[in-house]
């Protein structure tokens, strides 16, 4: 099952780009074993700013696939459930999930209608940077808690 974390914004060569990156990479190497991967950071932008000129550019990388939308009113999962969402999903015969995270402003109103299922990082607000990275770290854990490596403590 292919995973693409789908961002708003390009990051260029920065640290956090790099760092989602190598997480995707990873998550990459573990999950080919567990039909899990290819893991890829898609990044988007849009010409003009707003929601719905984000929307615009993030639609044609969401046909045919199980959209999760980032959203604040998400449901907030621990790692391991994550790692058995994932799973299960993959076991349900989907063969491409899109995790979307948008802009500053979130999400446009027809991409959270696109999705099948809204995610949160907690209650906290988290800088777009930052959300890549721990997504992308989130779906390497989820790899290797499938692997059973001792990676994932809890």
């Amino acid at each position: 099952m292919k995973i693409v974390l789908l961002t708003v914004g390009k990051l260029g060569r920065s640290p956090e780009a790099e760092l989602a990156r190598d997480y995707a990479q990873r998550a990459t190497a573990t999950g080919r074993a567990l039909g899990l991967g290819p893991v890829e950071v898609v990044e988007v932008e849009a010409r003009k700013s707003g929601k719905a000129a984000e929307a615009e550019v993030l639609g044609p990388h969401l046909a045919e696939a199980y959209v999760i939308a980032c959203d604040e009113g998400g449901t907030a999962r621990r790692s391991r459930d994550f790692a058995a969402h994932i799973a299960r999903l993959r076991d349900d015969g989907v063969r491409k999930v899109v995790i979307v995270v948008g802009g500053a402003d979130g999400l446009d109103p027809t991409i959270l209608a696109a999705a099948r299922e809204k995610m949160a990082f907690g209650v906290q607000t988290w800088p777009h940077a930052l959300v890549r990275v721990m997504l992308a770290e989130q779906t390497y854990r989820a790899c290797t808690i499938l692997a059973g490596t001792p990676y994932h403590r809890d």
